[in-house]
């Protein structure tokens, strides 16, 4: 079944728009959280008002990765140009009349990411942009959430997020096993640490029950 949003949702939606000349819509959370799947379903329901500019086009190419040592946890913060996402933001955030800002993509069949994949016009009023870190508050990263005017924190339970996760791995490569494992050992440990900074977001969305308030703490 294709997945829906609430009206509400979607009046959230044409309030951004509304905001004008341009605003960043962040949709942060956990792997497997459906993150992609929500910009893509706000993108199909205001294609000529949005573009989606996910943060994963700034992970760093395999080679790099493998050059670093840091190939066996890729998806972990520092395996990101995160200082290299927080400039294309502030670029986005400020568009220059008639300019196209390009911006990469990331391709799961190859695994690398592809600069210059999204073209990003200067009248589109609603950028979304979708990532586990947009709300981390340490190293470059925290350099991220001042350029987002609202974030929501994509919420789902853990046995439907893990099961999602597995389902994808394996779908793109790695066996039943191998999928279990990367989730436990890479996976969670990043989750646990989003989790942690949901409290810097604006609203929580849930699939059940559409956006609302959340209840931040910094205990």
């Amino acid at each position: 079944m294709k997945p829906t949003v609430s009206p509400s949702t979607l009046d959230r939606i044409r309030a951004l728009i509304a905001r004008g000349p341009r605003t960043i819509l962040g949709l942060a959370g956990p792997p497997g959280g459906g993150k992609s799947t929500l910009a893509a379903v706000l993108h199909e329901a205001f294609a000529r008002h949005t573009v989606v500019v996910p943060m994963d086009g700034f992970h760093l190419a395999n080679a790099e990765l493998k050059r670093l040592g840091r190939d066996g946890r890729k998806g972990s913060p520092d395996t990101f140009d995160a200082a290299g996402y927080a400039a294309l933001l502030h670029r986005l955030t400020n568009p220059r009349p008639g300019e196209v800002i390009y911006a990469p993509a990331f391709r799961r069949e190859i695994e690398e990411p592809i600069a210059g994949a999204i073209a990003v016009e200067a009248q589109v009023p609603l950028v979304i942009t979708e990532g586990n870190y947009l709300l981390l508050d340490s190293g470059p990263w925290a350099a991220v959430r001042p350029f987002l005017h609202e974030v929501w924190y994509v919420d789902v339970d853990d046995p439907q997020r893990h099961e999602r996760l597995i389902r994808r791995h394996v779908e793109f490569g790695r066996t039943p096993g191998e999928a279990h494992h990367w989730v436990e050992v890479t996976d969670e440990p990043n989750a646990r640490l989003i989790a942690a900074t949901q409290w810097r977001a604006d609203l929580r969305f849930d699939w059940q029950a559409g956006i609302e308030p959340l209840h931040r703490s910094r205990s």
